[in-house]
Order: C-alpha cells, then sequence, then structure tokens
C-alpha cells in the first residue's frame, strides 16, 4: 500500500489503500488547503521529478534539498558531531541517490523536528538508517500522521543530544516548537537551527515569530518573550532558518533581542 504525501504541506501519511480524505495539519489555521483543493501523491511520484541538492553550509552542517521546490519547500540539516549525525528537520523526498550521499557524509544516528509542517517523510528517512530515532516534542504528538516505532516522544523544556547538542521547547508556532542549539557550531560561537519557530527574514538584521506565517496571524508578546527566554541561557552567533538563504551570520543573540523588542512594539504588546 503506498504511504501518500500531502502535495501543500508535504506530510507522509501511514500507507493505505486509498489516498486519505483530508490532511489535518493543512485544515488547521496555521496552515491551507491549496487553490487546487486537497491533492496527494506518493514517493515514487515525487522522486520521479525531483532530486535534492546537497551542499555544505559551514563545516559540520550540510544541506539536503530538493529541487524543484516541493510543498513548503524548507531544506533539512545534516548535523555531523563526533558521536553521530543529526537530521534537523526533514523533507519528503528520499531517494537512493540521497541515501548514499548522506551515508559518505557518515550516515544518521538521530532525527530531531522543529515542529509538524517539518514531519514530512521523517519515517522513511528513520528507516533508510537503520531505524534511527525521531526526537519530537510531546506536545505535538497529534499531529504525527504516520506513527511508528522509532518515534521518541521527549517532555520538558530541553532534550539533550550528544556532542554539545540540545533540543529546546521554544512553544509559539506550535505548542512544542524545538530548536536546536549547537554549541560547537559558527566556530565555537554557537548556532541555532530553528525551523522557523524563529524566522529568519529578508533584512538578515532580524527574525520574526508568528502563529502562521501563510494566514498572517501574529503571536502575542507572551509567547514571544518566551521564546527569547528559551534560547537565552545558550551562546550563539548565528542562526539557520529553514531555506537555503535564511541565515543570520553574525550577532544573532542581539538580532533575536532588537527583532522580539520590534515585534512586541508593533503589536502594542
Amino acid at each position: 500500500m503506498p504511504a501518500y504525501l500531502c502535495a501543500t504541506c508535504g506530510t507522509q501519511f501511514t500507507p493505505s489503500d486509498g489516498a486519505p480524505a483530508s490532511c489535518p495539519i493543512c485544515n488547521d489555521e496555521r496552515q491551507y488547503i491549496g487553490s487546487a483543493g486537497q491533492r496527494w501523491l506518493t514517493l515514487p511520484e515525487l522522486q520521479a521529478g525531483h532530486r535534492n541538492r546537497v551542499e555544505a553550509h559551514e563545516p559540520g552542517l550540510v544541506g539536503i534539498g530538493s529541487e524543484p521546490k516541493f510543498a513548503i519547500g524548507q531544506r533539512a540539516l545534516l548535523l555531523q558531531t563526533p558521536g553521530g549525525n543529526i537530521l534537523w528537520d526533514c523533507i519528503s523526498l528520499i531517494d537512493q541517490a540521497t541515501i548514499d550521499a548522506v551515508r559518505a557524509l557518515g550516515g544518521i544516528s538521530a532525527i530531531a523536528i522543529s515542529h509538524p509542517h517539518y514531519y514530512s517523510s521523517m519515517v522513511e528517512w528513520s528507516q533508510a538508517f537503520g531505524a534511527v530515532p525521531i526526537y519530537l516534542h510531546a506536545a505535538d504528538r497529534q499531529w504525527v500522521m504516520r506513527p511508528d516505532p522509532a518515534i521518541v516522544f521527549w517532555q520538558g523544556e530541553t532534550r539533550p543530544l550528544f556532542d554539545g547538542v540540545t533540543l529546546i521547547r521554544c512553544g509559539g508556532h506550535f505548542e512544542g516548537g524545538t530548536v536546536l542549539h549547537w554549541a560547537a557550531g559558527a566556530q565555537g560561537r554557537g548556532a541555532l537551527l530553528s525551523g522557523d519557530i524563529i524566522q529568519v527574514v529578508q533584512d538578515r538584521r532580524y527574525v520574526s515569530f508568528m502563529r502562521s506565517y501563510p494566514n498572517l496571524i501574529p503571536l502575542p508578546a507572551a509567547a514571544v518573550r518566551a521564546i527569547v527566554g528559551a534560547v537565552e541561557p545558550y551562546a550563539y552567533d548565528r542562526i539557520y532558518g529553514a531555506w537555503w538563504e535564511t541565515v543570520v551570520g553574525h550577532d544573532a543573540k542581539h538580532t533575536v533581542h532588537a527583532s522580539a523588542e520590534r515585534y512586541i512594539r508593533a503589536i502594542g504588546g
């Protein structure tokens, strides 16, 4: 039975005889059903028309993104550490060429994902590398469309992985919205891998925070302050967002503070 993919958000569902009636993730107010209506495809269909680009961001951090763009269009990040590699966030497309490229980089020991919009084909990725654990915050359990024994629902505010890598629950965009702190990133100054929980915007001097980006639903001031507070104990000079060009290259902690102040002023909070 095929495991259908939602064409709008890229989430893969449990294998079934026919396509699901609808995608709960896209029916939620933070996402949307495309103007052409609910559409589905299978992984072989996606493989037929797309390929993955694999390209380094900095030593120890490699981007993996699909071309042409599919669904939301995010790229994953392969974080290489002495204790094993971590795939941060995920994408829908996985094929033999990608598996070979990732194995050449040391494979994958764990997967961690910021929020449900990037769950995509996480189970396919886990299985391709030996059923490696997939770390998701337990607060977002209801949004898992393809349950699997490899999924580890962690609880609380932080979850250390290994080699100076820590998952931090920020909330905001989703209750379990998570960022990854990489202590060795940015030449030892620290980096955040933020998905769009902390959204790098076009003006790289700033980031932003939203409940819904496509539907322009803002977060309240208290939620923004909570995000800033969650990452405050950690040193970081760089932020890698969810897309290839969404990078704050330096002075990222100041950027987060200044952006939060600007945001709260703008909403009158």
